[in-house]
């Protein structure tokens, strides 16, 4: 940064999910490290991970499921899924305006889910970028999904209610957007996926959002795993870290992997699964609450996934093929494009018997073919960027910097 160009202070906001929060930790990171005063608005429970990168935290209250609250805590429909980010917005504004009063920022930072962050930047008057952690909407989205997912939702009362509650805030707040472009279409976004998990990709708008790939850093602070020098073949399973609870599949992936000769599985179950619920586990088999995820995957020979965005996209980088068997949101759509690729196969969650399991396994980790195309994405997302140029057109998006 020229040394006639003063620091800035940019503030990112986000939600306690850790599927929100990791995605951005390096580009915070970056920002700190080139001289410029981040705050980061997030519950306390990622304070801690927050200050790690040299940004201030910014404590609010938060009513949403905590990042180890139990997965039903979600609900199970659309609208108990999306209900609860309106109603924290709410909340927390009041909260995040008085923590920011009299230290306006100059830019805002947000994750997609932090609704107040948009309508601070429009009261404050500062530019807002988007960091978003999965795919963004394409030209014809609203079309193509978003209206046949809402058409039902929307002849309910309480669907109605809903989009009601939600107009009126904005409205309160000076913003003329409904809430569909609101909260799905922001003015700048730097999308943090690989632009090979982004469906239709070529139908995005090039001039909101720029795909900057995988921001991964060394992640020596999470940990270090070594493969077992006998391990012929390396599984790591993992369901991320929302959607754990789900004893029976963990059983499966025991059942298809353990008897396999010379396979070593590391089995990531999260905090609602107990050992004990997983019947007799071999010596061959590793259970854990949680793993240093990227290091095991520099090692191992097939990832078992969710394909949420954050482990699809750890898996094209570190070039290991997977099994995706998708549990929620944009799982399904990430799921279909790793198919897509041809470097994983799509087992949806009520067909992910051992059998399938195993013959999924067996098929992908000795293709050639497989191992070609990982190696070429690879490359493809080495040359987005990453952290390095999101918080170069991070810079080039602060007043008085010129255009981007």
């Amino acid at each position: 940064m020229p040394a006639t160009i003063p620091p800035a202070h940019i503030a990112m906001f986000s939600i306690a999910a850790h599927g929100h929060v990791n995605p951005s930790m390096e580009v915070i990171r970056e920002l700190v490290a080139r001289g410029h005063r981040v705050t980061y608005a997030i519950p306390p429970a990622f304070a801690g991970k927050v200050a790690d990168t040299g940004a201030r935290p910014v404590p609010y209250t938060s009513t949403l499921p905590g990042p180890d609250a139990d997965p039903e805590a979600w609900g199970s429909t659309l609208l108990d899924n999306v209900e609860p980010f309106l109603d924290d917005a709410i909340q927390a504004l009041p909260q995040l305006a008085e923590a920011y009063a009299g230290d306006t920022p100059d830019l805002v930072l947000h994750d997609i889910t932090s609704y107040p962050a948009r309508v601070l930047a429009h009261r404050w008057g500062v530019p807002a970028i988007s960091l978003s952690p999965n795919l963004v909407a394409w030209k014809g989205y609203e079309e193509e999904v978003g209206e046949p997912m809402w058409r039902e939702p929307r002849r309910t009362e309480r669907g109605r209610a809903y989009y009601a509650r939600f107009g009126a805030w904005l409205a309160e707040n000076g913003i003329t957007l409904d809430p569909d472009s609101f909260a799905g279409r922001p003015d700048r976004s730097l999308v943090l996926i690989p632009r090979a998990l982004q469906p239709h990709a070529d139908r995005v708008d090039e001039r909101v959002y720029t795909f900057v790939g995988a921001c991964q850093g060394d992640r020596a602070g999470q940990g270090d795993w070594r493969r077992p020098a006998d391990a012929e073949k390396v599984v790591l399973v993992s369901l991320g870290s929302a959607f754990t609870k789900q004893p029976a599949f963990y059983r499966e992936c025991v059942r298809a992997f353990a008897d396999l000769p010379g396979w070593h599985v590391v089995l990531q179950v999260g905090r609602h699964v107990t050992r004990d619920e997983l019947g007799d586990v071999p010596e061959e088999v590793e259970v854990h609450d949680w793993v240093p995820q990227l290091s095991i995957l520099r090692q191992a020979d097939l990832f078992v996934t969710h394909a949420g965005a954050g482990g699809s996209q750890e898996g094209l980088a570190t070039a290991t093929p997977m099994i995706a068997v998708p549990q929620a949101a944009d799982q399904f759509g990430n799921a279909g494009m790793l198919q897509g690729l041809g470097v994983a196969r799509h087992l949806p969650a009520e067909e992910a018997t051992a059998d399938r399991l195993r013959e999924a396994a067996l098929a992908l980790v000795d293709d050639p073919e497989v191992a070609r195309r990982l190696k070429a994405v690879q490359a493809e997302m080495a040359q987005e960027g990453g952290t390095r140029r999101a918080a170069d057109l991070i810079e080039a998006e602060l007043p008085g910097r010129g255009p981007r």
